[in-house]
């Protein structure tokens, strides 16, 4: 599903599949994070069983006003002692599927607000 034609102001997530994202043009079919900003780093995860902490260390380093998980096909929520850097921060996390992820990642960002989201593509 296409659903942003124009180039915004913020970087968006322009489609996505149950198994891929675009971001900039490029199709995406790996784990990925980035922010509102600009921020982008591939995601070495495949599975949710094989999260750790350091995907929301990285994400509370850069210090959002809200961090969104996107946790796959269907809704998980990680344990709280994965999210301590967050917690510790007084950063939000909101946990949903990672294509409820990419729309809620999107209307935020468009809101100007600064925004990071984890996806998770299995």
């Amino acid at each position: 599903m296409k659903i942003h034609p124009d180039k915004p102001h913020f970087q968006s997530i322009n489609a996505y599949g149950p198994d891929w994202v675009q971001v900039g043009g490029e199709k995406i079919t790996h784990s990925i994070i980035l922010d509102s900003r600009g921020k982008r780093l591939d995601w070495p995860c495949n599975r949710f069983e094989d999260i750790t902490t350091e995907v929301f260390e990285q994400m509370a380093q850069w210090q959002p006003e809200l961090v969104i998980f996107g946790s796959g096909e269907r809704l998980r929520f990680v344990h709280p002692s994965l999210t301590q850097a967050l917690i510790q921060r007084q950063i939000g996390l909101e946990t949903m599927d990672t294509q409820a992820a990419c729309r809620t990642y999107n209307i935020l960002a468009a809101e100007g607000r600064y925004v990071a989201v984890a996806l998770l593509m299995r």
